[in-house]
This record gives structure tokens, C-alpha cells and sequence, in this order.
């Protein structure tokens, strides 16, 4: 890559990153792990960006709240955020967008590729948090999977559609 490239996935990474705390917004609090929307931003980095962009856009993100800014859902900030119940959950983005970038680019960037990775990464979300959840409330595994992870699965569904969606319209757009 150039320099002029290097920056324009600079500044994708940067939106990205802005993207996914404005998703984090849009958050339905149901309990311990509230239903948000920037785990579909997340995905689409990964596929727009690659995974090493997707990975700078995430870990920009992840460092903008351990910082304090208010970018965790329901405008929460700070490092203790990563060690609560949701932390799994943020920390499952990292080896998630890494891994559905890569599935992505090896797979081919069509819609049976890019849908087969942000399952993939949506799985890598789950098994990220849900034990730290069990971990840090103390539930039982039952309970755990109940709460961090049956009633998220429609909604990542439709996520999951509506990044493929999306991602094939804004793909040629980025890379013009």
C-alpha cells in the first residue's frame, strides 16, 4: 500500500470505530448484556476494511472507552467496563473482526463468503462472552447462555442481513 491508501484506511478505520460507539448507542437494555447495534458495525468492518483495517477500527474503539469516553452502550466509558459483565462481549470484537476479514478475503467477497464469515465472528462474540459473563456474575452455564446469548440470536440474524445488505453497496463505493 501507498501512503495515500495508508490514509484513507486510516480515516475508514476512524469512522469505523465512530460507527460502532454510535451503535453502541442504539442499545435496548434487557438485562446484563443489553441488544445494541454495534456488533453490525463491527461485522461490516471487517468486511469493508479487511482485518487488519477492521482490526484498527475495533481496537481504536476499545481503547476511545478505556479511556472514558462514553462509547459503551448506554453512553457508558472506562476500563472497568472491559472487566464487567459486557466486557467478553467488546473484547470477543478483536479475534471477531480479525477473523471475519480474513474468512472474508479467503473465501471471496460475495454474499455466501462474507455471510458465512460475520457467523463466524458472531460465534467467536458468543464464546468470548458468555463465559466471561458466567465468570464475572457468577451464573450457572444455563443461565449464562440463557442471558448472554438466546435472546440476541434473531437480532444477529437480521444484523447479519442487513450488514450483507449493506456491505454490497457500499463495497464498490470504498474501494473507487
Amino acid at each position: 500500500m501507498n501512503i495515500s491508501s495508508d490514509l484513507r484506511m486510516s480515516v475508514y478505520s476512524a469512522l469505523f470505530a465512530a460507527l460502532i460507539a454510535v451503535g453502541a448507542y442504539i442499545a435496548i437494555p434487557i438485562g446484563a448484556v443489553p441488544i445494541v447495534l454495534q456488533n453490525m458495525f463491527v461485522l461490516m468492518a471487517a468486511l469493508l476494511l479487511g482485518a487488519k483495517w477492521g482490526l484498527a477500527a475495533v481496537g481504536l474503539y476499545l481503547f476511545m472507552g478505556a479511556c472514558g469516553l462514553p462509547v459503551f452502550a448506554g453512553g457508558a466509558g472506562g476500563i472497568g467496563r472491559l472487566f464487567g459483565p459486557t466486557g467478553g462481549y467488546l473484547l470477543g470484537y478483536i479475534p471477531a473482526v480479525f477473523a471475519a476479514g480474513f474468512i472474508s478475503q479467503k473465501v471471496g467477497k460475495n454474499l455466501f463468503g462474507d455471510t458465512f464469515a460475520m457467523v463466524i465472528a458472531s460465534l467467536i462474540v458468543y464464546l468470548s462472552g458468555v463465559p466471561w459473563l458466567k465468570f464475572v456474575t457468577a451464573m450457572s452455564w444455563n443461565k449464562a447462555f440463557i442471558v448472554g446469548i438466546y435472546p440476541f440470536i434473531i437480532g444477529d440474524l437480521i444484523k447479519i442481513v442487513a450488514a450483507a445488505y449493506c456491505v454490497k453497496f457500499l463495497r464498490p463505493m470504498l474501494n473507487k
